[in-house]
């Protein structure tokens, strides 16, 4: 791809625009970099493109003129597709694409692309450590938080590239192609952004539409909507179950994870083996299983990775005990499925759960929330701009606490409890009214949770 003396638009001054906007400019591309929010509020390293690179920074409303001048867009994950100047640029036949599209162009090696609506982030971790610990050359990045321009730069012809890949990241792909293909499960998630489920569901399967025979596609047999992609795709199908046994594929038979190919059957692990709890981390660890033995790691190798794999922050993450209650910090858990596979994972424990709930919502209902609720939750502690409404909808499943800020949430948490009993953060909802991100909810939760430990011991 040619880009020295291309004019080039990158849509979005967040971490994805800013890699775009540097690898552009540091190869030849006359760059403009733009975000609608006021430049006095970009960040220092945004700010810094124009004295290093020489990146024109714009924001506000773009000129028209500017878009005249148009002949390829960089489009971030947050900044919708259909935004005016990508339309614009597109009907005067220029390109728009996006940075992870950008950046398979200069990639060597081969690649991984993980998707999903829950679990890709825990799945894309562990195949990183499992292929590593095989002995193979391996980089991880993406959605998970290296952008894939910056990994261009280390890939060899020997390299696996592990990406997760959001529906964002996947709308911007035209030739894209992962040589390994996994989608963890696709439930109704960003409502806030997709008019319909099926335009969310397609922006993930756009992840297959350029592999051909010499690929593999991982698929969850448990899963409605991945499940019905295994008859159309042109890539080699490797499914995964956790409720039946396959003819061929990995599956939990059951404690043993079991592959089975060609007639023969390996035992891979066994569920006692597996540090991270829920069978939705069993979802997880057979996908990983599977990209891994597409990749050529040894089994064996890939048995012991996963005895010592302890999951990653923010996901069903253990923080602190205190008076016999248990606290977890499962911040990640931005949609209503996460949600319910957080309860479904201390569904095993002893005790009830006190589940704190809330952010900024999806449009996506809680209704099936209450089958759970009902017989697992003790008490709702509810926060953020979607109080009102999740308080609607579970106001009959179990009773409502209402907290007006994380450490009251925490605070209320403990009080409601018993001995025995867990305290859960999974919201249900993004993070963004009250938050930076789910990262920093999830710390300001913990740091909650220690500070009140702190005050225990004051009392004491």
């Amino acid at each position: 791809m040619e880009l020295s003396g291309r004019k080039t638009l990158v849509l979005g001054a967040g971490k994805s625009g800013i890699a775009s906007a540097k690898f552009l400019a540091e190869r030849g591309a006359v760059v403009a970099l733009h975000d609608k929010n006021p430049l006095e509020n970009w960040s220092d390293e945004a700010k810094s493109l124009k004295e290093r690179f020489g990146v024109g920074l714009i924001d506000g409303n773009l000129p028209s003129w500017l878009l005249d001048q148009i002949e390829l867009v960089v489009i971030s994950p947050g900044v919708p597709t259909n935004t005016i100047p990508a339309r614009y640029v597109e009907r005067k036949e220029g390109e728009v694409i996006g940075e992870v599209e950008l950046a398979y162009r200069f990639l060597k090696g081969g690649i991984v692309g993980i998707t999903g609506s829950n679990g890709k982030t825990t799945t894309t971790t562990l195949i990183g450590e499992l292929l590593k610990d095989s002995g193979i050359e391996t980089q991880v990045g993406g959605n998970i938080g290296t952008p894939l321009l910056d990994l261009t730069q280390t890939a060899t012809d020997e390299t696996w590239t592990v990406a997760e890949l959001s529906s964002f990241q996947l709308e911007t792909i035209r030739d894209f192609r992962p040589n390994v293909a996994v989608a963890t499960n696709v439930t109704p998630n960003h409502m806030d952004r997709y008019d319909f489920f099926s335009d969310y569901a397609a922006a993930k399967h756009r992840l297959f539409m350029n592999q051909t025979a010499e690929d593999v596609a991982i698929l969850n047999a448990d899963d409605e909507t991945t499940a019905s992609w295994a008859s159309g795709l042109k890539a080699h199908v490797s499914l995964f179950s956790v409720k039946k046994e396959l003819d061929e594929g990995l599956f939990l038979r059951g404690r043993d994870l079991v592959s089975r190919s060609g007639g023969k059957e390996k035992v891979l692990t066994n569920r006692d083996e597996i540090f991270v709890r829920g069978l939705h981390n069993v979802e997880n660890v057979l996908a990983a299983f599977a990209a891994g033995l597409a990749c050529g790691a040894s089994p064996d190798s890939m048995r012991e990775t996963v005895k010592n794999f302890k999951g990653v922050e923010h996901r069903i993450e253990f923080v602190l005990e205190i008076e016999g209650v248990k606290f977890y910090n499962d911040s990640k858990a931005t949609s209503v499925d996460a949600t319910l596979k957080a309860l479904e994972a201390l569904s095993e424990e002893a005790g009830k759960t006190i589940l704190i709930i809330g952010g900024r919502g999806k449009n996506a209902p809680y209704s099936p929330l209450i089958p759970l609720i009902e017989k697992t939750v003790r008490k709702l502690v509810l926060i953020g701009e979607d109080a009102d409404n999740i308080e609607s909808q579970l106001k009959t499943s179990a009773e409502i606490v209402r907290a007006g800020s994380m450490a009251d949430a925490v605070t209320k948490s403990l009080e409601n409890a018993e001995k025995g009993d867990s305290v859960l953060l999974a919201p249900a909802c993004a993070s963004f009214d009250m938050f930076k991100s789910f990262e920093h909810r999830g710390e300001v939760f913990k740091e909650a949770v220690l500070n009140l430990t702190e005050r225990k011991l004051a009392a004491d």
